[in-house]
């Protein structure tokens, strides 16, 4: 880790950005030796919101200063970022990218100046090698596949002849959207119960969960649908609140599979409501830190990291304390 004026490292460790200059430790604490710049892409959902939080305790608990700049979705927001932390001359950059193309010239710049980094959360497609350090974050294609062999054993249970499947997918070309339906499909494949009607882009946002569903009915009709792939709770929840108001029972009149693990959802898992929760956990800070303490320490770090993941489903104990939300 390289070193650098001291009134800029109390500057930094002072400062958080979010829509603005914000504190991550009180003025009277000790500069730190490492400082992160973390660009988050937005606070679209429960999910992100909790891994700011988790990126922000991890930062505290390490005792590194924490940069954040929150994107709104914006893609040349977070390229602005990136680039306000190669000027400051940060330690480290991490970053959960809205898409997975678009990058290659800033991470050149980040390289050049010699500031590894980790992305987060969402992968990214590059045409140059060694732009990023590691990557932290779900196994999103095994998440897809969870959800469809959780549908085949459901179709049996229920001894199904034949399946339609609306899919409410996540925000174009991003990591998540293209994984989970990939893993999805690759689990159904070849199997003639189902047929994928229909699949729209919801963004990943409770708002268009609603808009997704009511267009959904407005095509298929309440009986054209028997299963919607959601790819994360924010947009299930959403098409449930649709479901309610149309009368239809969503996990019997349609089996509702989601993406995530919020409090929220498992609580709609047990009311019945919804089928299954994939899991994906947003507590993801205490892993990026600890790698960050590892270059600062000297090690050559570079690879993929995937935390332990499972799923909830109607199959299952739900009196189990362990089924919960984050």
């Amino acid at each position: 880790m390289k070193k650098r004026n001291r009134m800029i490292i109390i500057l930094l460790s002072l400062c958080m950005i979010l829509g603005g200059c914000t504190k991550t430790a009180k003025e009277d604490e000790k500069p730190t030796s490492v400082v992160v710049g973390f660009s988050q892409l937005g606070a679209e959902s429960s999910w992100r919101i909790a891994n700011t939080k988790s990126m922000e305790a991890a930062a505290k608990e390490y005792g590194f200063g924490l940069m954040m700049e929150n994107a709104n979705q914006k893609q040349g927001k977070q390229i602005d970022a990136i680039r306000s932390f190669i000027a400051y001359q940060v330690d480290v950059i991490v970053f959960s990218p809205i898409v997975e193309n678009g990058w290659d010239n800033v991470l050149k710049e980040a390289k050049r100046a010699g500031i590894p980094v980790i992305l987060m959360d969402r992968m990214i497609e590059t045409t140059e090698e060694n732009l990023y350090t590691a990557y932290i974050g779900a196994d999103f294609y095994a998440e897809g596949q969870r959800a469809g062999e959780y549908l085949k054993r459901k179709a049996d249970a229920l001894g199904a002849d034949h399946m339609n499947i609306a899919e409410i997918s996540g925000t174009i070309d991003s990591t998540p959207m293209r994984d989970r339906q990939r893993g999805f499909m690759d689990a159904i494949c070849g199997d003639e119960r189902f047929t994928v009607i229909d699949s729209i882009c919801g963004d990943f946002l409770r708002s268009m969960g609603e808009e997704c569903m009511r267009e959904l009915l407005k095509k298929h009709g309440r009986d054209g649908i028997d299963v919607i792939y959601s790819h994360n709770d924010s947009m299930t929840l959403g098409a449930l609140t649709v479901l309610e108001k149309e009368g239809i029972q969503s996990g019997k009149d349609i089996i509702l599979i989601t993406v995530d693990g919020e409090k929220e959802a498992v609580s709609q898992l047990k009311a019945g409501k919804i089928n299954c929760v994939v899991q994906c956990t947003p507590n993801l800070g205490g892993d990026v830190m600890q790698l960050v303490e590892r270059m600062k320490n000297g090690e050559a770090i570079q690879g993929v990291f995937h935390p332990e993941e499972g799923l909830f489903t109607d199959f299952d104990d739900l009196t189990d304390p362990a089924v919960e939300g984050f």
